[in-house]
Order: C-alpha cells, then sequence, then structure tokens
C-alpha cells in the first residue's frame, strides 16, 4: 500500500512539473482565482480579532502544498463560511472560532472513518449535487454585488483607487479574454489591485508598510466555555455545508473539470479537511475547508493541476512566517471592485456545471465500452445514456428546486431539503403509481378468474 501511494504521488508530481512548465503564467494566474472569496473573510475577521492572520497563512499554505502535492489538483483551501459568518456577526473571540472548526473536523473525522461520507455520495441524487454547485455559484455573485460593489457603485465620493471605473476595467478586460484562457486574467488584476493598495496606503495619512517579524505561535487552548454554546451552534451550521460543498459537490466537479486525473474519493476529501483544522486551529488559524466554488475560480483563471495550488501554498507560508499580522493593513487597501469580479467569474464558472446535469452527469453512466489511455495511464471510457424528456424535466425541476431553496434561506442545508423532498415527492408518487397499476393488475386479474370460474360452473352438466 505504502509503495502503491508512493507511485502515485510520483506520478502526482510528475503532472505538475510538467503542466507548470508547459503553461506557467496560466498556473500562477489561476492559483490566485479564489482570492476574491478568500480575501474579504480573511480581512474582516482578522480585523475582528477573530483569527490570526500570520497562523491562518501559514497553515492555510501547509495546506495548499499538501493537497497539490498529493492529489495533484487545484484544490483552494478556503474560509468554513457558516463560522466566517458567525464569527462576523456575533464577535467571535479566537478561541470560539476555532473551537467551532475543531468541531466540524472531529465529525467530519468520524463520517470519513466511519464510511458514512461514502454513503452520503451514494444516496444523494446528482441533481441535487448539481442544484448546490449551482446555487453557490449564483450566491457567489449575489455577495459580489452587494458586500463588494454594491457599496462602491453607491458612494457618492469613490476612492480614486477603488471606484466602478477599476470594476468596469476588470469586467471588461474580464470580457476581452474569455475566449484566451491562457491569458492570466487573476495574475494581472492581483498585481494590479496590489499596487493601488500600495498606493492608497502611501497617500493615506496613517502610512505604514508591512514589516518583517518572525512567527510566534499562538496556542489557542479550547474550553468547554468555548466549545458550548455559539461555536457548537457555529459548528451545526457549518457540518451539511462541508459535507455537500467542500466534500461530495468538490468529488464531482473534480471529476467533471478533471476527467484525465484520478477524481480523490469523498473520504480522502474528508480527511484532507478534517487533517486541515485539526492541525491549525490549535494556533488560532482560520477554520477552512474545500469548496467547489473555489475549484471552479482557480480553474476559469488558468490552473490545471496542483502546482498552481503549490506556488500558492509557498507564498502564504513565507507571508506568514516573515511578515504575518502587519500585513493587515495592505490587505485593506486592496480594492473590493477588483475582488467583487473575480468572485462574479467565479461564480459564474460555478453556476456552469449545471447544463451538464442530462449530459456527462455521473449518473447516467453506462457500461464501460473499452479502456483507453489517458493522460495519466488507462482511464475507463463509459457511455453515457440520454434520458428521454420527462426524466430530464424532472431531473431540472430537481437541481432548479436545490438552486431556489439554496438562494432563498442562503445555505447550502435549506437548498439539499428542498431538493431532497422534491426528489422524493418524484420517487413517492412513482411508487404510487406503480402500486395503483399493481392493484389494477390485481384486481383485473383476479375479476378474469372470477370470470372463468363462473363460466366453468355454468358449463357444468351437473
Amino acid at each position: 500500500m505504502a509503495w502503491t501511494a508512493w507511485s502515485s504521488i510520483r506520478s502526482t508530481h510528475a503532472r505538475n512539473v510538467s503542466t507548470l512548465r508547459r503553461s506557467p503564467l496560466s498556473e500562477i494566474s489561476g492559483a490566485l482565482g479564489d482570492l476574491g472569496t478568500l480575501l474579504p473573510i480573511l480581512i474582516a475577521l482578522t480585523v475582528k480579532g477573530s483569527i490570526s492572520l500570520s497562523s491562518t497563512l501559514l497553515f492555510s499554505g501547509l495546506a495548499n502544498i499538501f493537497t497539490g502535492i498529493v492529489f495533484g489538483l487545484p484544490l483552494p483551501v478556503q474560509p468554513m463560511k457558516a463560522i466566517a459568518a458567525d464569527a462576523l456577526g456575533h464577535s467571535f473571540s479566537v478561541a470560539e472560532t476555532v473551537s467551532a472548526g475543531l468541531l466540524v473536523a472531529v465529525v467530519i473525522l468520524i463520517f470519513s472513518l466511519t464510511g458514512l461520507l461514502r454513503w452520503f455520495s451514494r444516496v444523494i441524487p446528482i441533481p441535487v449535487v448539481k442544484g448546490i454547485q449551482m446555487g453557490a455559484g449564483l450566491s457567489l455573485i449575489v455577495s459580489a454585488g452587494s458586500s463588494l460593489l454594491g457599496p462602491i457603485l453607491d458612494s457618492v465620493y469613490p476612492v480614486w483607487t477603488d471606484n466602478s471605473l477599476w470594476a468596469s476595467f476588470a469586467f471588461l478586460l474580464l470580457l476581452a479574454t474569455a475566449h484566451t484562457p491562457r491569458f492570466p486574467y487573476a495574475l494581472v488584476v492581483f498585481v494590479l489591485g496590489l499596487s493601488l493598495a500600495l498606493l492608497g496606503m502611501f497617500l493615506s495619512d496613517e502610512f505604514r508598510l508591512p514589516s518583517p517579524g518572525l512567527w510566534r505561535p499562538p496556542l489557542i487552548l479550547p474550553t468547554p466555555s468555548t466549545l458550548n454554546g455559539r461555536a457548537w451552534d457555529s459548528a451545526t451550521g457549518q457540518i451539511p455545508l462541508t459535507i455537500l460543498n467542500s466534500i461530495i459537490a468538490v468529488n464531482h466537479l473534480a471529476a467533471d473539470l478533471f476527467p484525465a486525473i484520478r477524481t480523490p474519493s469523498t473520504t480522502e476529501f474528508g480527511l484532507s479537511v478534517a487533517a486541515m483544522n485539526i492541525v491549525g486551529c490549535w494556533f488560532g488559524a482560520m477554520p477552512v475547508c474545500h469548496g467547489s466554488g473555489g475549484l471552479a475560480g482557480q480553474f476559469r483563471f488558468g490552473a490545471r493541476s496542483g502546482a498552481s495550488v503549490i506556488l500558492l501554498g509557498a507564498f502564504k507560508l513565507v507571508l506568514g512566517l516573515v511578515l504575518g499580522e502587519s500585513l493587515v493593513g495592505l490587505l485593506q487597501k486592496f480594492p473590493k471592485s477588483l475582488l467583487g469580479v473575480m468572485v462574479i467569474a467565479a461564480g459564474l464558472e460555478l453556476a456552469k456545471v449545471g447544463e451538464t446535469l442530462n449530459t456527462v452527469a455521473r449518473d447516467l453512466d453506462e457500461e464501460a465500452l473499452a479502456d483507453v489511455e489517458g493522460e495519466d495511464g488507462l482511464m475507463m471510457n463509459k457511455n453515457k445514456r440520454e434520458p428521454d424528456s420527462e426524466e430530464s424535466s424532472r431531473r431540472w425541476t430537481i437541481m432548479f428546486m436545490t438552486v431556489g431553496g439554496y438562494l432563498a434561506i442562503g445555505n447550502a442545508a435549506a437548498g439539499f431539503a428542498a431538493g431532497i423532498l422534491c426528489h422524493w415527492s418524484f420517487e413517492w408518487h412513482d411508487r404510487f403509481e406503480k402500486w395503483r397499476a399493481r392493484r389494477r393488475q390485481e384486481q383485473l386479474t383476479s375479476n378474469e378468474e372470477t370470470e372463468r370460474q363462473s363460466l366453468l360452473e355454468g358449463a357444468d352438466p351437473t
């Protein structure tokens, strides 16, 4: 088993290196594709005093490097959004934030080791999973408009380094490069945003550049008081979101985006999420997970291998060790106009997965036809069946019911509940119709038997 794992890592490493050599700018650009989701939450939690910025950069960087080496995919390491929302809304202390993250990590670890994650992946219908992905994408677009772009567009006295003109420029550049995937859009926008942030700091009254200073690890020990109450409530809201969007949806999206690469199992994704938080949360790091939105964003901006997140992880690791908390001021100045457009692009990429519901979705696989040579060895070529119009309509209905529940209530758990109830309603209707047909057939058979018996009795000469 150890030799098999080592051979897999060697194969993944070779693919990472070859992809980076072939398209270095695309990999670097793709590494920055999730910044629109990461930076606003990271900055807000740091300013609130709910996390340690240096520990978050260091441990999320290590997680990026680990996942890039082991999985060979541009998997994002992004905030647990339900916990982040509670931490911001209720002013969590660092201990409360990491306690919530540890609780989620322990539950995910148990689910992974007991096989419950595999069971969830098998029984949850594909239209519900696609609906969660599409809902998450549309939710990203809505949040980009309300929290990032909205305040800028409504501002009476806009700042010259962060205004609607920069948002328009970023959007027009996005449209102009939509059909040139090798153009490093995210890298260009990031460099532009960093330059504007530095200019904004230089021209402000409180000009202070980030200063070097070695990381001093804070040890945060959860106590019974921090593990109860608000932390547990926050973890309870995060667990279904992590299972659905950070594990199951990522598993499906990775298979869709990278069909030539072995897709990690839901158990592997679950163990990865658990390990990231069980290691980092003790030092005040932000609770993190993988996410389908981040994966779509990094793919959209050019990432095609684990090399992209390895580079990002190394960059974050150096920042966390050397600059750490002194980066807060610079991050606060990063233009929200540019971040907002990047989030919209990532949201659109994620929402697009819904179009494959009735064409290349995983549950449409039929028997394998042949083994064909793939990029990383022999891959199974599977034939996709085409659902009829009634089944297609039903699948669309379930997916959009999931999307509607997600957007109406504002979380993945609500979307899942709406979608699964819609799916069950179709299932119950089918079973009821089958039962009625069986009853009619039994009644018909019974009537025919009675009629035959009557004829036999009438023909009896006695």
